[in-house]
């Protein structure tokens, strides 16, 4: 379903965007990174996906199960995605003069963070729209993950 198309069908214009830009590591790729792509994609002409290097995910003291040159394959492999980028630092701004996109799309679970409203801050001043999607909250790697190593500790 194209969203701009079904939201204009009921009277309500929505903004298709030149350049969209979005980040994940993409771990155990499920339904809500499929989510993710699909709405953003819906959203902009051109979708550039970010996806985070093997060194970046240990920032969150974890480790990727699939690694990164997997990971990017898979990404840049799905219909809805323009092409596929690493992504080697959090620097959504350096990221910005390298790839010039009009919106960035990530999932509502950020909202209203004091991390977001500060990237909206900086991005509005630039012109630059931050779109928050649902985040699909019956899935997610974590929660793969630990799915897992329960079905394994009780083999």
């Amino acid at each position: 379903m194209d969203l701009c198309a079904d939201a204009k069908k009921n009277g309500v214009e929505m903004e298709k965007y030149k350049i969209g830009y979005t980040t994940g590591v993409f771990d155990l790729f499920h339904i809500g990174h499929l989510n993710l792509l699909k709405r953003a994609k819906e959203r902009c002409e051109y979708l550039i996906v970010g996806v985070s290097s093997d060194e970046l995910v240990s920032y969150k003291n974890k480790r990727a199960v699939i690694p990164f040159e997997e990971r990017i394959q898979i990404v840049q492999s799905i219909r809805y995605v323009d092409q596929a980028v690493p992504q080697y630092n959090m620097n959504k701004m350096e990221a910005w003069e390298k790839y010039h996109f009009d919106v960035m799309f990530v999932g509502d679970d950020w909202k209203n963070t004091e991390k977001w409203n500060n990237y909206e801050k900086e991005f509005n001043a630039i012109g630059v729209d931050i779109v928050y999607f649902p985040y699909t909250r019956n899935t997610s790697s974590t929660l793969l993950n630990e799915t897992l190593l329960k079905l394994r500790a009780e083999l």
